[in-house]
């Protein structure tokens, strides 16, 4: 058994059955291993949700750059059109990735282990000024996609499809202004 089918059972166990239910013998029957075989590779629940918080952190970095790549390296605003663009990929993806973001949050409600997932907010929202070029206006939309995903998370259901996009094209337009 993987660490990343490990850290797959884990987040099924949040997203299903909240956070009350992760414990390491739940984790450990959703993979289908012993006990002792999730703790060979997570000796502790802190350890698991450490790892599971690290994954979405790298795995959103890599969409952001992704993204970033896809604009160009250096390009003015090309950061914050990533931003905007890799969070509706997860809000609106097939897997509806936002939903394992709530789940690995609402674990990490301890302050230390939440300590990565702040930095990591940190590092998004901290940018430069003068990576853009009008910086109020990225900060605006950065937190205005920031506030959709946590707002989302709550009511899935929220906004439909057609909505949603229409979100994402008046966020990326307001940064052509």
């Amino acid at each position: 058994m993987t660490k990343e089918a490990l850290l797959d059972a884990a987040e099924a166990v949040l997203s299903e059955q909240g956070t009350q239910a992760l414990t390491l013998t739940a984790v450990a029957d959703r993979a289908g291993v012993s006990k002792g075989g999730l703790l060979y590779h997570f000796p502790t629940k802190e350890a698991l949700v450490r790892a599971m918080v690290a994954r979405v952190i790298e795995e959103f970095d890599d969409l952001i750059a992704s993204y970033v790549a896809s604009y160009g390296d250096g390009v003015p605003g090309a950061y914050t059109r990533a931003y905007v663009e890799a969070t509706f990929e997860i809000l609106t993806g097939e897997a509806r990735a936002y939903r394992r973001w709530s789940a690995i949050t609402a674990a990490a409600a301890d302050p230390e282990q939440a300590e990565p997932l702040n930095e990591a907010m940190r590092r998004w929202h901290g940018r430069a000024p003068a990576d853009d070029p009008d910086p109020g206006t990225a900060m605006v939309v950065r937190l205005a996609a920031e506030g959709l995903w946590e707002v989302v998370s709550h009511d899935p259901g929220l906004f439909g499809e057609e909505q949603l996009e229409a979100l994402r094209q008046r966020l990326l337009g307001l940064l052509e202004r």
